[in-house]
């Protein structure tokens, strides 16, 4: 237990660069003496200074290397060409420095000397010539990446880099490009929001001024003594409630969208039956369907077990789509509301027949605002839509976890579905 303990300790802490130094030399000491003593077996004396030597070498060159590190004497150069070459360099040195005093010190002839010494500057300068190169490549790659990240300050969010390799730079590389799309994403988000925000502005500001206007212009008439009958009077009156109650509808799906825009749409679930609910919708909207001549009707299965529902939510839903067949089925016509029990889900169609969606208008139907080309138009009972019905119905239904969807044929009419999780 307490060996594991200390591999966790030494995992979640890093290791101290001195340490790792001071290990790394005496790894370096101890296969550089094997190695030295089983090839070529020295007298006692020789080993004797040779590890003296080796230490005291290793000593100075760990304390100037942890030096430069703990200093962070490489970050004043203003290249990293400058930092590769220096490195690269200093190592130069420091291997020529130990082969030199060691070749001295087991006293091979001046002729080997000198060309053990020729050898290191010779392979000293290839491994500084290739430096130089491997270096070059390296900074291209980061002047790739610095480029890109300027061009996507300057709003250029569709700029990508090509990976190339598998190191540090390309994993950077897949970081910028991740980096890049999110930000694209989150300005499309943010564009596509200041959009639906100018809509807003601007269906809203349309849809109160018509109903203030017409409720403004009707009471000055009753004011002004323009309208004195009580026939006229009457019919103003029930004329200034439906703007009236149009306003307070219209007010309420603005409340709501936004509480869904700001994720904080509340939603009391309890057991629930369906059946209450869709008696409810019918019953409000009867007396409506009746006046234009409209059959409503239902098939709910006796079996149809209890879900967890926030059921003004879904009696919310059910309004909406019986409201909006109401709307568009011509007079005679029906709208049907079919409830179908599957293994994990349960299925509401509403169908009204007579009218249908044409194919351009069926990908925006459950748009904001979105009412189609004679969407203004009043409609027999002069209520009004502001677009923001269906776009309700599918903001309840998709935090119910469900989906809804909409199919539409001169044949069989318009039907809308919703799927709800059992």
């Amino acid at each position: 237990m307490v060996w594991g303990t200390n591999l966790n300790l030494l995992s979640n802490r890093a290791l101290s660069p001195i340490f790792v130094l001071i290990f790394a030399m005496l790894a370096a000491f101890g296969i550089a003496m094997a190695m030295i003593v089983l090839t070529l077996n020295p007298p006692l004396e020789d080993i004797q200074q040779l590890m003296l030597f080796m230490i005291s070498t290793g000593a100075v060159t760990i304390g100037g290397v942890y030096l430069l590190y703990r200093r962070r004497l490489i970050q004043w150069f203003t290249s990293l060409r400058w930092t590769l070459l220096t490195i690269i360099i200093l190592t130069v040195v420091l291997v020529f420095i130990n082969v030199f005093v060691t070749a001295q010190l087991m006293f091979i002839s001046e002729h080997d000397l000198l060309l053990t010494s020729a050898l290191l500057v010779y392979g000293g300068v290839i491994a500084v010539i290739s430096v130089i190169f491997i270096a070059g490549t390296l900074i291209e790659r980061i002047e790739l990446l610095g480029n890109a990240a300027r061009r996507v300050a300057r709003g250029e969010l569709h700029t990508r880099l090509s990976v190339r390799g598998n190191d540090e730079l390309a994993h950077l590389t897949r970081m910028f490009n991740n980096m890049a799309e999110e930000l694209e994403t989150v300005d499309a988000q943010k564009r596509a929001l200041d959009q639906t925000r100018r809509d807003l502005v601007a269906w809203a500001s349309h849809d109160l001024r018509s109903p203030l206007a017409a409720v403004r212009a009707m009471n000055e008439a009753i004011l002004d003594g323009v309208v004195d009958d009580e026939v006229t009077i009457l019919r103003y009156r029930q004329q200034m409630q439906r703007e009236i109650e149009h306003l307070g509808r219209l007010i309420d799906d603005l409340f709501e969208l936004a509480q869904m825009d700001t994720g904080h749409l509340a939603l009391e679930r309890k057991p629930t039956n369906l059946r209450p609910l869709i008696d409810e919708a019918l019953e409000s909207l009867a007396a409506r369907a009746a006046e234009a001549q409209i059959m409503l009707s239902s098939t709910v299965p006796a079996d149809l077990p209890t879900m967890r529902l926030a059921a003004d939510k879904i009696e919310r839903v059910l309004y909406n789509l019986l409201d909006n067949g109401l709307r568009h089925t011509p007079q005679g016509g029906s709208i049907y509301v079919d409830i179908e029990k599957r293994s994990e889900i349960v299925l509401i169609r509403v169908r009204n027949t007579g009218s249908t969606i044409s194919p351009e208008d069926l990908p925006h139907i459950f748009d904001r605002f979105y009412r189609g080309e004679n969407a203004r138009t009043p409609h027999r009972d002069g209520q009004r839509g502001a677009g923001l019905g269906l776009a309700i119905t599918r903001g309840f239904v998709e935090a119910h976890d469900g989906r809804i969807s909409v199919e539409s044929d001169a044949v069989r009419g318009t039907t809308f579905t919703v799927a709800l999780p059992l």
